[in-house]
């Protein structure tokens, strides 16, 4: 039986005998006397075995790295000058009296106090690399944080409901992984991308407050703060409005960072229109830390002679930002054309700039091989707009507004994070929350040339707004809400249709017939027919807000068994093949791929 974990003996323990499991972090041996680092989930204890005691000291002696051991033996405290302040146990040893190999190791492929391991060798090698004590904290970083979430929901009532893994695919917005029917031939199961409609279903059925902690599944493109299944806080209430439902769920995250990590959350959160965030930052999840903000130009650009601005400010749904630096006249032209080349991910042709040497001097003032090209009208307003000042650095955007938003938005963030944006103070530190909300109910998609849902077609419109939807769908705002904290969205929602017609609407809006509706959604519409309560709720990525609790660089580092950038998982090496036979079975034929001709 086990005395407590090994992290956990201290000098509370003093002269008590104490019975340890755990494996053999190293193996020291210093003239005769074998050391033995022991390391459980709780952290690390020093065992010292003596030659004093031969039978202890003969298994001491054949054990390595990564054995699984059991010890027993008395605490005492170490030696004075060998005390570990780093340690919760670094004040004590064990005095090895009993010593058992449960089971040796072959040699590891890594050392596992190694803090330069690539990602693939730690994911080939997970089940090593969980050992490790920055994913053992990880992952007891993210139980705590699920526990917190269920305490807090639990003691509003909140009853947790499962809601079923095998569904009907509905194709709107990520793409669904399938699942074939045996029993069915030619039908296929979806994972689902939320419980969403299940959950507007438990609100019609009367469980009028729900909360779940479950695996969500997409096919999309991955990047650091995504993977093909994750998990989410999914969360829906009846009879309460938009404000009542972010107060609910404000306070929540509040509690979980102030008892999973001790942090203390702002009293209230602020709020930001859509469009507001969109003017100022270019992005509907802004990192208010970065203390850069746009300067819109596009009405001052129309007759310039500098044809980027002018042909941007002219076309329809075009814009021309501004993006002051401060200090931003000390980079080089290197650093300048650095940032060319990372806008031109998002899809930017260029990036202009002017250096500000002396704005009191007007056009004299400035440098830049634009300046030229611009009028006096047009320098008076970037200058006073901008609030530029000697030694200062513009940078420009001017495209549609959809490629200036992402690029200067991400370049905003970028600048703010880097060094020159650290050592010129455009970073503040801490945590910074926000909710952006009245959000479009709708955005254009010039690909399909239709209209698509923001979030998704169950959002209720604005108060007001319903007729909009069909008149002018550009104009209609929702009854949506998302949850912003330092850059990341980390929980989005909304107020839902709780009325057939008006989701009919909503269909019509995104030219989806009454067939196809009744296809995809007919549960859903027979349902809200039956006196549908008014409900809306929320849901959090609960994988990335134990990443940045974690100061983690990826969500991966806080998943067990996470998937690579390919949808891999390098230790099961799935997915893989699987025997025709199976196949069969699923009435499923695999075609062969030609290869290309030369």
């Amino acid at each position: 039986m086990r005395s407590c974990y090994a992290g956990q003996v201290c000098s509370g323990h003093l002269d008590q005998v104490v019975t340890l499991f755990g494996w053999v972090h190293r193996r020291r041996d210093h003239g005769g006397v074998v050391f033995i680092d022991l390391r459980d989930r709780e952290g690390l204890v020093q065992v010292v075995c003596n030659p004093e005691r031969p039978q202890v000291f003969e298994v001491a002696e054949r054990i390595r790295n990564e054995f699984c051991v059991r010890v027993a033996g008395k605490v005492r405290r170490r030696p004075e000058g060998t005390v570990n302040p780093n340690l919760h146990s670094g004040e004590v040893e064990v005095a090895c009296e009993e010593i058992e190999i449960l089971n040796a190791s072959v040699t590891p492929p890594f050392q596992l106090d190694d803090e330069n391991l690539s990602e693939t060798t730690r994911l080939t090698h997970r089940v090593l690399d969980l050992r490790r004590a920055p994913m053992q904290q990880n992952l007891m970083l993210r139980y705590r944080v699920a526990m917190e979430v269920r305490r807090y929901l639990d003691a509003l009532g909140f009853v947790d409901v499962e809601t079923p893994m095998l569904t009907k695919s509905t194709p709107e917005g990520a793409r669904d992984y399938l699942v074939p029917s045996r029993v069915n031939a030619g039908q296929f199961f979806a994972l689902p991308q939320s419980p969403q409609l299940f959950k507007q279903l438990l609100m019609v059925a009367g469980f009028d407050r729900y909360y779940q902690i479950t695996k969500c599944f997409r096919d999309e493109d991955l990047r650091a703060d995504r993977q093909p299944e994750f998990t989410q806080i999914d969360c829906e209430t009846s009879f309460l409005g938009e404000e009542e439902i972010r107060a609910i769920f404000e306070e929540m995250i509040r509690v979980v960072f102030r008892h999973a990590i001790g942090v203390e959350l702002p009293a209230q959160f602020p709020t930001m229109p859509y469009a507001e965030a969109m003017r100022r930052y270019g992005s509907d999840k802004p990192d208010l830390r970065v203390k850069l903000e746009f300067a819109d130009l596009t009405d001052a650009m129309k007759d310039v002679d500098f044809k980027v601005f002018a042909s941007a400010a002219n076309m329809d749904g075009g814009r021309v930002v501004a993006l002051r630096v401060p200090g931003g006249g000390e980079m080089t032209r290197s650093e300048i054309d650095g940032y060319g080349q990372f806008v031109a991910i998002y899809g930017a042709r260029g990036l202009a700039w002017i250096k500000v040497n002396d704005p009191a001097k007007g056009r004299d003032g400035l440098q830049s091989p634009i300046v030229k090209n611009l009028h006096d009208a047009a320098i008076g307003a970037l200058l006073e707009r901008t609030g530029a000042v000697a030694g200062d650095l513009v940078f420009f955007g001017a495209d549609r507004a959809k490629v200036v938003n992402d690029a200067i938005g991400a370049l905003r963030t970028k600048i703010g994070h880097s060094e020159f944006g650290r050592r010129q103070g455009l970073l503040d530190a801490g945590w910074r929350p926000l909710w952006v909300v009245d959000f479009p109910m709708f955005e254009y998609d010039e690909g399909d040339d239709r209209w698509v849902a923001v979030h998704h077609p169950f959002t209720s419109p604005k108060d007001g707004h319903e007729d909009l939807m069909e008149s002018d769908p550009g104009r209609c705002l929702a009854k949506g809400y998302d949850m912003v904290l330092n850059g990341w969205e980390i929980g989005g929602g909304s107020v839902r249709i709780h009325r057939e017609e008006v989701q009919s609407k909503v269909f019509r809006a995104l030219r989806i017939g009454p067939e196809e509706a009744r296809a995809k959604f007919g549960f859903l519409l027979d349902a809200l027919q039956y006196g549908a309560p008014p409900h809306g709720g929320i849901a959090f990525g609960l994988d990335r807000i134990v990443t940045m609790m974690a100061g983690a660089e990826s969500i991966r580092d806080v998943i067990a068994f996470p998937k690579t950038q390919r949808a891999q998982c390098l230790l099961t090496q799935a997915p893989s093949a699987v025997d025709e036979k199976q196949l069969r079975e699923l009435h499923i034929r695999l075609r062969v791929q030609e290869p290309a001709k030369a």
